[in-house]
């Protein structure tokens, strides 16, 4: 089975998250998408995040009955910080049916050659990579393990939702209505540092 994973903090989960999933699924020749809740990125403050179980259950909650993607918590029992390359050897172990492709953004793209073992996920895993407005297009996109897609994208951002809850703004129509209102009866962002 042709997995596809898209990693990140999740943090919350958003449309744009969203639409970019169901993209993937619907547009490549992946059979699965699973959604990889990162329990600490070596490049993000841990004080911003959420709870990763609350960041779980948010993701579980945007994908509902979608039987083609799924919610992961496989980083919440590794070393962290977590590191993309450590992941996918624990998944080749784990799962030696599947076939493992990552899913990233043209600016992850562009800063992969500062991830550990880069050179080693460039060469074992296809990447599937979604271009972001205002960036150009990174060298490694010439990559024979690179495919670019097409994915419409959302100028969303979590910090950006993090922001409107923390000022008691509305953030409906930003992130799934199952994810609005569960956050609207909870205090999950409510107090977190920005």
């Amino acid at each position: 089975m042709r997995i596809g994973l898209f990693f990140g903090s999740f943090n919350p989960v958003h449309v744009g998250h969203m639409i970019i999933a169901n993209y993937m699924i619907e547009h490549t020749d992946l059979d699965k998408l699973w959604m990889v809740v990162t329990p600490h990125n070596p490049h993000k403050q841990k004080k911003t995040l959420a709870g990763n179980h609350d960041r779980l259950h948010l993701v579980h909650l945007a994908i509902g009955d979608n039987l083609r993607m799924k919610a992961s918590d496989i980083e919440f029992s590794l070393p962290q910080p977590s590191y993309t390359i450590d992941t996918m050897s624990h998944l080749d172990e784990k799962y030696p049916d599947h076939e493992f492709s990552l899913i990233m953004g043209g600016d992850n793209l562009a800063t992969l050659h500062k991830w550990k073992n880069h050179e080693r996920l460039l060469e074992k895993y296809p990447i599937y990579v979604y271009l972001r407005p205002g960036h150009e297009v990174p060298e490694l996109a010439e990559h024979s393990h690179v495919t670019l897609c097409e994915a419409p994208l959302l100028n969303i951002s979590s910090s950006y939702i993090r922001e409107q809850i923390k000022h008691n703004r509305s953030i409906q129509y930003l992130v799934p209505d199952v994810v609005y209102d569960y956050l609207s009866s909870s205090q999950i962002y409510k107090n977190l540092v920005q």
